[in-house]
């Protein structure tokens, strides 16, 4: 049995061509820390790793790209 192919739709491309080229708002450092706090604070995990990810990207946007 063979796997379906997977077909992009012409509007999906052109979705991620204009996200691509759009500049995409960062809060501050700040703001991100202390949103890494609250979620730490509720022991959520997702909600950690995801403030510290967008920190290190805030700090320095050269990374990751």
């Amino acid at each position: 049995m063979s796997r379906p192919s997977y077909v992009r739709r012409p509007t999906e491309r052109a979705a991620l061509a204009a996200a691509a080229r759009s500049a995409r708002p960062t809060r501050s450092v700040p703001a991100l820390l202390a949103a890494l706090l609250v979620a730490h604070e509720r022991t959520d995990r997702e909600g950690v790793q995801l403030c510290a990810h967008r920190v290190v990207r805030a700090a320095d946007p050269g990374v990751g790209e």
